[in-house]
C-alpha cells in the first residue's frame, strides 16, 4: 500500500506523491467528465488550426464549482487541523472550496476575501457555513489579514496555492485528464497563483506540454518568466477575482520552470468572447478565469500544430453570468 503521509509544506510534489493524493481523494472529489469536440467547434477554421483535435475537461462540474476542491480536500485529509478550525484567504474560489471541504470534515472555516470578490462567490461561502471577512482590494491584502487572524486564533491556515498538499491535490486534475485521454500533447490551463498549472506540471512532467493561460492584467507568470523569478504585478480586470494573485507561488514557479512551461496572455475581450462561445456552442457556463484557455485558442494567441491533441481545462463555473 502506498505511503500516504503528508508532503512537507515547502516541497514540490513528485508524480508519485500526486498519485498518492489522487488515491486519498478517490471518495472525496468527482472524476469530472471530458468532451471531445471537432476543431471547428472551438476555432471554426481560425488561425490555421487545421486537423488539431480538442478535448474539454469539465472541471467546472467539480464540488464547490472549481478544481480547488481537490487541493482543499487533500490538505484537510492529510494535515493536522486545529480545534479552532481552518482559515483561508482567497479571491473566492479557494475559500469556497475550503468552506465546502471543512464542513464535510466537521471543521469550522473562516475565509478572508477582497472586496473585488464576486457576490456569487461570497454567497457560496456563506451557504457552506464560512465566517466571511471582506478585507482589502486584492488577494494579497486579504492574505495579510488572514495571517493576523491565524496568529490570534491558532486556526490552521490553508494557502490558496503555495503549499505542497494543495499543489498535489490540484495536480490530480492532470493525472485524471491523461488517464481519460490517451495521447494528449498539450494541456491549456488558467493560471493565477499557479496552484493548478504548477500541480499539473508536477503530475505530468515533460510528458505533456503545459500552456499557462493568463489575462493581460492578471499575468503573474508572464512577469516571472520575464524577470527570471516571481515578481509582484498589479492586477485588475474581468478575471481578477480568480486569477488575481500579485505574485506567482514559489512552488508553482519552480514546478513550471522545471518543464519550461510556455505562457499565453489574452485580453478581457477575448475572455468574454470565449465565455459567449462556450455557451452558444455547447451550453457550457464558466467563469472568466476558466474561459482563458478557450480564449487562447480563439484569439490565435495559441495556435496548435496540425494533428496536435489539445486538452482544454475548464477550471471553474462560480459566476452569475
Amino acid at each position: 500500500m502506498a505511503d500516504l503521509r503528508p508532503i512537507p509544506e515547502r516541497q514540490i510534489p513528485s508524480r508519485v506523491q500526486v498519485g498518492e493524493a489522487q488515491r486519498r481523494l478517490a471518495n472525496l472529489v468527482r472524476r469530472t467528465p471530458i468532451l471531445e469536440v471537432d476543431d471547428n467547434a472551438i476555432v471554426r477554421g481560425r488561425h490555421g488550426a487545421g486537423s488539431s483535435r480538442f478535448v474539454l475537461k469539465l472541471e467546472q462540474l467539480q464540488h464547490s464549482g472549481t478544481f480547488k476542491a481537490r487541493g482543499a480536500s487533500n490538505f484537510i485529509a492529510s494535515m493536522p487541523i486545529s480545534e479552532a478550525g481552518v482559515v483561508a484567504a482567497s479571491g473566492g474560489n479557494h475559500g469556497v472550496a475550503v468552506a465546502w471541504a471543512a464542513r464535510r470534515a466537521g471543521h469550522s472555516a473562516t475565509v478572508f476575501v477582497p472586496t473585488i470578490s464576486s457576490p456569487t462567490k461570497v454567497a457560496l461561502l456563506r451557504s457552506y457555513g464560512a465566517d466571511v471577512h471582506q478585507v482589502g482590494d486584492v488577494y494579497a491584502e486579504s492574505l495579510a489579514a488572514s495571517e493576523e487572524f491565524v496568529a490570534e486564533s491558532g486556526a490552521t491556515p490553508i494557502h490558496a496555492y503555495d503549499h505542497s498538499a494543495v499543489l498535489a491535490g490540484a495536480g490530480t486534475t492532470g493525472l485524471e485528464f491523461v488517464d481519460q485521454v490517451r495521447g494528449l500533447d498539450t494541456i491549456l490551463v488558467a493560471c493565477g497563483g499557479g496552484g493548478l498549472a504548477g500541480g499539473i506540471a508536477c503530475a505530468l512532467g515533460d510528458d505533456v506540454d503545459v500552456i499557462v493561460c493568463e489575462t493581460e492584467t492578471t499575468n503573474a507568470y508572464e512577469a516571472a518568466v520575464a524577470a527570471g523569478r516571481p515578481v509582484d504585478v498589479e492586477v485588475s480586470g474581468i478575471a481578477a477575482d480568480a486569477l488575481g494573485a500579485t505574485k506567482i507561488g514559489e512552488l508553482a514557479w519552480q514546478s513550471l520552470s522545471s518543464v519550461s512551461a510556455r505562457n499565453v496572455v489574452v485580453s478581457d475581450d477575448h475572455v468574454t468572447e470565449a465565455q459567449d462561445h462556450l455557451w452558444s456552442e455547447f451550453r457550457i457556463v464558466v467563469e472568466p478565469s476558466a474561459a482563458t484557455t478557450v480564449a487562447a485558442l480563439r484569439s490565435g494567441r495559441y495556435v496548435p500544430a496540425s494533428g496536435e491533441r489539445v486538452g482544454i481545462l475548464l477550471c471553474g463555473a462560480n459566476t452569475s453570468r
